[in-house]
């Protein structure tokens, strides 16, 4: 029981990673706050965990919106009292080189997967400080590290998720809180599969090129993530702070021969 009596939020838990999280941190004895726009799959998460005995609450909450994201924080504290843990999960992909991006669009995705960081720690630090503790945990990805085609609004994202959590580091360091970044390689999601079967016409053959892109020759799962979340959000990863964590099957620091 390695959260045992921890509180912890996770955005975007209604599905993939998430809620891979959310089930394995109640597993650990969390009390799980299940954040979604999607009220039936938040739901659904919440009603997994309850079902296997575990505690969650689900709030319906838009990352991107303030008052949304302030009203999501104030229920957490007033049924829970504190958020000990905060994983900062939902985002959205982008797919396109810079010059095929539509600005609306590039406003959606910086919005979601940047402003989705900022304003739930924004409104969850005020509590973590005042109990002087707490791990915030961003989601970047292994391509704020290298360049991927085709990817450029999806990098300035991660990057920029990345960079936050440093920052954020150092500033909230003093009240004992630590933030830390997770760098997934290539997920096999929800998202990715039907990402997989509406723009590719084989997609299979997708899958098998992109296992070739990792060392593992294999694509990760929701839970291997989730593996790395949950150490991040316990104590064991007390020493830990402002680092990002690589779940990558090799991507960024291996070669293929």
């Amino acid at each position: 029981m390695r959260l045992q009596d921890k509180v912890t939020l996770i955005t975007g838990a209604g599905s993939g990673i998430g809620r891979s999280a959310a089930l394995l941190f109640a597993r650990e004895g969390a009390a799980v706050i299940v954040n979604d726009v999607d009220e039936v799959k938040g739901l659904e998460t919440v009603g997994e965990i309850i079902e296997k005995g575990g505690e969650a609450l689900f709030i319906q909450a838009d990352v991107t919106q303030p008052e949304s994201v302030k009203a999501m924080v104030e229920v957490a504290i007033a049924e829970f009292g504190r958020i000990d843990v905060l994983f900062n999960n939902a985002g959205i992909s982008g797919v396109g080189a810079l010059h095929e991006i539509e600005p609306d669009t590039w406003d959606r995705i910086m919005s979601v997967n940047v402003k989705g960081v900022f304003l739930p720690s924004k409104y969850v630090l005020p509590y973590m400080m005042d109990r002087r503790t707490g791990s915030i945990i961003n989601m970047s990805s292994c391509v704020a590290e290298m360049g991927l085609a085709r990817r450029a609004s999806y990098g300035a994202t991660k990057g920029a998720v990345l960079a936050l959590t440093k920052s954020m580091q150092v500033d909230y360091a003093a009240y004992n809180i630590r933030v830390n970044a997770l760098l997934p390689g290539t997920i096999y999601t929800p998202f990715m599969e039907n990402y997989l079967k509406t723009s590719y016409d084989d997609p299979t053959a997708a899958i098998e090129s992109l296992k070739q892109r990792q060392l593992s020759g294999e694509l990760g799962k929701p839970e291997d993530v989730a593996n790395a979340a949950l150490f991040l959000a316990s104590d064991e990863s007390k020493f830990m702070m402002g680092s990002p964590l690589y779940i990558d099957g090799g991507v960024v620091f291996g070669k293929n021969a």
